[in-house]
C-alpha cells in the first residue's frame, strides 16, 4: 500500500488483466449446450458457432481493426492452440457478427446505489477510406454521433444511443437517461449546454433526478412553465461558474469525454461497417469491450 492509499500492484495486475482475451475452457466446453438451445426450434440450417464464439471473434476483430478475412486467419493461428476451436470461414463471421443482439454487459454495470452519470456525445467517421478523394473533390461525408451516459465514479459506460449528425444532443437526453434507469439508479444527471431545455428539466424533475445543467449566460430567471429550470437559472446567476461548478462537482463530466477519448484511441475514431445498423451494433461492442477494461481495472 503506498502513501496515497492505493495498492499499485493490484492496480499494475488488473491493468495487464485488460489484455486478456475471453477465451477460456468454457467456450469449448459450453459448445454443444450453446448450439442446442440456440437450434431449438430454427428453422433452415443449423448454426454451427455458438453466439458466444462469434461475440469473441468480434472482440478479436475490433480490438486488432482487422476486415474478417483476418479474423479468419488469425483464429486459424489461434486453433494450433486451443484444442477443439473450430474455425469458421470469414462470410459466416460477417453474418453472424451483424445478428448479434449487442447490450453493455448489464452485469459489469448493474447497480443498486444511487449514482450520478454524465452526457455527452462525440462524431465517429463512417469509415477510415477515402479523405485524400473528399479533400481533392470538396466531398462532404457525414458522420456518425454517438451517445454515451457514464457512470461517473466507475467510468462505465450505463447507456448509450447512435444517431446521424443530423440529431441534437439535447433530444437524446431522455432516451439515455430511460435506458441507464435499467441499469442503475439514477440521481444526477451532469450535461452541458447543449442539454438546456425545458423539456429535459421537465422530464428529470419528474424522475426525481436532480439535473445538473449548464443554462445558457443570458438566461432569464422566468418561470415559463418550468420551475425546475427556473431554479437552476438563479443559482448559476448567484454563482460564478467556477464556484457553480465546484459546488455540483460538474467537472466529473471529464469521465464520458474520457470514454470517448479511450475508445477512438483503441479503437480508431471510425467504424468499419458500411450499414447504419451494423454501424450501431459495431459502436455498442465497442463500449461493451470498454466497459470490460475498466470492469478489470477496479480494485
Amino acid at each position: 500500500m503506498s502513501s496515497d492509499g492505493r495498492d499499485w500492484h493490484s492496480y499494475n495486475e488488473a491493468l495487464v488483466r485488460r489484455g486478456e482475451l475471453d477465451l477460456d475452457s468454457s467456450v469449448v466446453e459450453e459448445w454443444k449446450r450453446e448450439l442446442k438451445k440456440a437450434n431449438n426450434g430454427k428453422v433452415g440450417e443449423p448454426y454451427h458457432y455458438p453466439d458466444s464464439y462469434i461475440r469473441l471473434l468480434a472482440f478479436v476483430r475490433l480490438l486488432f481493426r482487422q476486415p474478417y478475412r483476418q479474423t479468419e486467419g488469425f483464429v486459424h493461428f489461434l486453433s494450433r492452440f486451443v484444442e477443439g476451436l473450430q474455425v469458421p470461414d470469414y462470410s459466416t463471421i460477417d453474418r453472424r457478427v451483424n445478428r448479434l443482439e449487442i447490450d453493455l454487459d448489464e452485469s459489469l454495470v448493474k447497480s443498486n446505489n444511487p449514482v450520478s452519470i454524465a452526457v455527452d456525445s462525440s462524431g465517429v467517421k463512417v469509415h477510415n477510406g477515402g479523405d485524400w478523394i473528399r479533400h481533392v473533390w470538396k466531398v462532404k461525408k457525414g458522420y456518425l454521433k454517438i451517445h454515451f451516459a457514464v457512470d461517473t465514479k466507475t467510468g462505465q459506460v450505463v447507456s448509450m444511443d447512435v444517431s446521424s449528425e443530423k440529431v441534437g444532443d439535447g433530444r437524446r437526453l431522455k432516451r439515455l437517461v430511460k435506458r441507464a434507469q435499467e441499469n442503475v439508479r439514477v440521481r444526477r444527471v451532469l450535461a452541458d449546454g447543449a442539454y438546456d431545455s425545458k423539456a429535459n428539466f421537465r422530464f428529470l424533475d419528474s424522475q426525481g433526478i436532480k439535473p445538473i445543467i449548464r443554462v445558457a449566460r443570458n438566461s432569464v430567471p422566468v418561470r415559463q412553465w418550468c420551475y425546475p429550470r427556473k431554479v437552476a437559472v438563479i443559482e448559476q446567476q448567484r454563482f460564478s461558474r467556477r464556484a457553480w461548478g465546484r459546488i455540483h462537482r460538474f467537472g466529473c463530466r471529464w469521465k464520458v469525454e474520457g470514454a470517448f477519448s479511450a475508445i477512438k484511441r483503441v479503437f480508431g475514431e471510425y467504424v468499419m461497417a458500411r450499414k447504419f445498423v451494423n454501424m450501431a451494433k459495431e459502436m455498442a461492442l465497442k463500449a461493451s469491450i470498454y466497459n470490460r477494461f475498466i470492469a478489470a481495472t477496479i480494485v
